[in-house]
This record gives structure tokens, sequence and C-alpha cells, in this order.
């Protein structure tokens, strides 16, 4: 029998948890890359940046998607959740050892142009498996109903990571292996006290482990690892759909490029947090209600009022920080062109690709959550290839010119999320809430469409996107539908 825990996930409540925190976690995260770049020569920015990102690309794999599937089944039975997370650990600790041996055999940090010393590589793996170890707590908090605390984990490890970067910074270090152990710092801290969390507001934990009631999946190491097969797949695919560009900058233009657009990109993936952390919140509610149509159709029009709602904030919102703190945060040599373009300029071509992303939210998650997890592999698959074969045709075929280079990889970014949202749409069954809200698709897409065009070309265009703040009151009145 289900449990009733004192508190449950609630899309819209969870979400608010998890955009506001992740929105201050971002802002530190920003401060601390304006310090990096700063006291770092751009070589050495890129060298963190980039072995930072390939590290975090290798080794998700080692999740094994049990965090995920933990999210989705977890409500099930909430005091076998503390049970899950170290069952989750046995299995990834297994996992990573052939990993790390196989990155220490082929230092694939030489294929992205990083000639870092061997301390500053070291440490970003570590990142890379703390924050691995991090994701299964983070999931039983969620599941939990405390989303709240999960969000607090995240701000307390970012504030730790630029304390850390502060007290480098007037001591006058310029090592970018120091800063790369002040990142590895944070995660720690983040890591231990999700798990601590966790620990202390799980409910009792049953003197024995009926793993059935969590679901069938759960029932055996073979039947857990089948069903978590498709989610571990889809997460050693996903982190190259955000990245692929980045890293054929680098090696086909070096790390000083790859620092250039990483830079461009840094506003851009604090604004992806928006549409990650609506997945978050959104994914245990929709796991629960894949079995309920009316329940599941609810909510599905709930995200997507979300997500309309945000839609015009995180546009404007987004350019305006760029294009005003910019100039003021980083050092002009990635604003002036010495590199051959503008990272505040690149960054704006990547706005219509985080739209795109925003809006893909509702059918991506559902998909996600779905009976079928091996459709929504197939589904990260076909857009890492989109995302691959954009990428060679436009970025590494492309004009040799850095300039170029950097808007070409701008471009494949914002077409290859403009193929993740037409696969959401096909792949998750979602055509029927496109259809049944065409008028307000059609407003969404061509007010964005305006928006990007009106600020790439500096032109007024951008005023008939203006209309995209109508969604507003409908968006906040989503949030206060399942508030507590």
């Amino acid at each position: 029998m289900t449990e009733a825990p004192l508190r449950t996930p609630s899309s819209g409540r969870d979400a608010s948890w998890l955009v506001s925190a992740d929105l201050v976690a971002v802002g530190l995260a920003f401060t601390g890359q304006i310090m990096l770049t700063h006291a770092l020569l751009a070589e050495h920015y890129g060298w963190m940046v980039l072995a930072i990102d390939l590290y975090a690309s290798l080794f998700l794999v080692v999740d094994l998607g049990l965090p995920t599937l933990l999210a989705r089944d977890g409500t099930r039975a909430p005091s076998l959740v503390p049970a899950a997370v170290w069952r989750t650990y046995r299995w990834q600790l297994m996992a990573a050892a052939p990993f790390v041996l196989l990155a220490l055999v082929l230092r694939p940090e030489h294929w992205l142009n990083v000639d870092a010393p061997r301390g500053l590589l070291v440490l970003a793996a570590l990142i890379a498996l703390v924050h691995v170890a991090s994701y299964a707590p983070r999931s039983g908090l969620r599941v939990l109903g405390e989303a709240r605390l999960e969000a607090m984990t995240k701000v307390v490890e970012r504030g730790v990571t630029v304390a850390a970067y502060a007290a480098l910074v007037w001591q006058g270090s310029t090592s970018a292996t120091a800063f790369t152990a002040a990142f590895l710092l944070g995660a720690l801290t983040g890591w231990v006290l999700a798990l601590w969390w966790l620990m202390r507001t799980a409910p009792p934990s049953p003197g024995e482990v009926a793993w059935s009631r969590l679901g069938e999946a759960w029932s055996s190491p073979r039947s857990l690892m089948m069903s978590a097969l498709p989610f571990a797949i889809t997460l050693g695919i996903l982190p190259y759909v955000v990245r692929i560009e980045k890293f054929m900058v680098a090696a086909s233009g070096g790390a000083t490029l790859g620092a250039v657009f990483h830079v461009a990109q840094l506003a851009w993936l604090a604004g992806l947090v928006v549409p990650a952390a609506v997945r978050s919140a959104l994914l245990p509610v929709l796991g629960a209600a894949r079995h309920r149509p009316t329940h599941h159709r609810r909510e599905m029009h709930t995200a997507m009022d979300l997500c309309f709602g945000l839609l015009p904030f995180g546009l404007f919102g987004g350019y305006l920080i760029m294009r005003i703190f910019a100039p003021l945060a980083f050092p002009a040599e990635y604003l002036d062109g010495t590199h051959g373009a503008s990272a505040v300029d690149v960054f704006t071509v990547l706005l219509a690709g985080w739209g795109l992303t925003l809006l893909a939210t509702p059918t991506y998650t559902s998909l996600m959550a779905g009976p079928y997890p091996w459709r929504f592999t197939l589904f990260i698959l076909l857009v890492l290839t989109a995302a691959v074969v954009l990428g060679y045709t436009l970025i590494v075929l492309g004009p040799d010119q850095p300039g170029h280079r950097l808007y070409a990889a701008a471009v494949a970014s914002s077409l290859s999320a403009g193929v993740l949202l037409l696969l959401s749409w096909r792949m998750s069954g979602g055509m029927d809430f496109v259809r049944e809200r065409q008028d307000d698709w059609a407003l969404a897409l061509l007010g964005m469409g305006f928006v990007v065009i009106g600020l790439i070309s500096g032109t007024h265009w951008w005023l008939l996107g203006l209309p995209l703040f109508l969604f507003t009151r409908r968006g906040w009145q989503a949030v206060r539908a399942t508030l507590d």
C-alpha cells in the first residue's frame, strides 16, 4: 500500500522553489565566472571550463539513470527512498571504475586542445563524480516533497564555491588548478548537505525492505538495470546536446576560442536552469499521473501555461542582463571582437535556442515520465545526431574565420533546439496539446522570432514580441494552482 508522506511533490510549488534557487545559484555562478575571467589567462580559463565540461559529459553515464528512476517511482513508497539512494550508490560505484580507467588511457582532454596540468584534470574528474553522487539524494528530497531543501543545497554549493574563488582572488592566485579545487569544495558541500537532509526528512525505514513497493522495476537487480538502462544511455548522450558546439569550436579553433564561446553561453546556460527546474518538478508529478489520463492532461496544460509565462521574461531579461552587465563584468577581449566576435552578439543568437528548449519542456518531460523509456532514449539520440550533423556542417566545415565559427556554433545550437521541440511534440504524443492551443503556440513562436531577429539586427522588430507578456497572468495562475 502506498504511503502518505507529510509532503507530496507539486509541480508549480516545487518548480517555484527550484527555479528561484537555480536563479540565485546562477547569479552566484556568474559572479564566479567573472572572477575566473579576470584572474586567469583566456587559455587557462579555457582549460578549466573545457576540462570540467568534458569530464562531466564523459562521467554522467555513471549515473546509470537510477536517480531518474527514483524520481519517477519514489512517491509510491517514501520510506524506501533512503534505502534506494544507498542501493543506487552501490551500483554507481561499480560503474565508475571502468570509466575512470578509460579516461586515464584515452586522455580525452587532448581532443579539445586542453594542455592543462595533471592536477587540474584530476580535480575536474572528481567534480564530475561528486555531481553524479549528488543526484540521488536530491531526487530523493524532491520525491519527498522537499524540493525546497534540494533548492537550498544548490544555493549553498554555489555560495561555497564563490567564497572559495573570492579567497583565491584576494590572495592573488592565478592558478587554474587552485580555482578548480575551489569548485570541487563547493560540489562536495552540496552533496553532503543533500544526503544529510535526506536522512533527516525521510519517513522511518521499515525493518525489511520490500523493493516491489517502489514498482516492478525495483524488484530485482536485473529488472532495475533494465528499467534504468534507457535513462542511463540517455544521460550518457544528453550532455553533448548542449556542449557539442563548444567542443567543436575548441577542437577546430583552440581552447581560447572555446573560452570565448563559453562566455557567450554563460547567460544562456544560466537560463537553461529554468526549463531544467520545471522538468525536475514536473517529472515526479507526471510519473505519478502517467496512468491517469485526466490528471496527466491537467498537469500538461499547467506546465504549458508556466512555460509560456516564463518565455518573455527569459528573452528580454537574458538579453538585458548580458548587454548591460557583460561589459562591466568580463575583460574586453571577450567582448570587443579580439577573437573574432563579441560574446554578447553570439549570446543573442543563442536566445532562440533557449526559448525553443523552454517551450519543449512539457512534452519533453511527458516523454521522459511515460511508459516507454526507450522512446525517450531514441528521442535524445536523434536530437544529438541532429546537433552533430548541424555542428559539423556549420562549424567544422564552415568558414575558417574565428568570428564566423562562433556565430555558426550559436546557429547550430538554436537549430538543434528546434529539432528537440519538434521531436518532443511527435514522440511524446503531445501533438493534441499543440493543436488544442495552436493560437498560443503561434503567438509564442512568432513573438519569440520577432524578439530574437530584432535584438540581433538592432531594429525595432522586437516590439512585435511584446504581446508575449499576455501569457504572464496564466503563468502565474499555473504556479498558484499548485502552491501549498
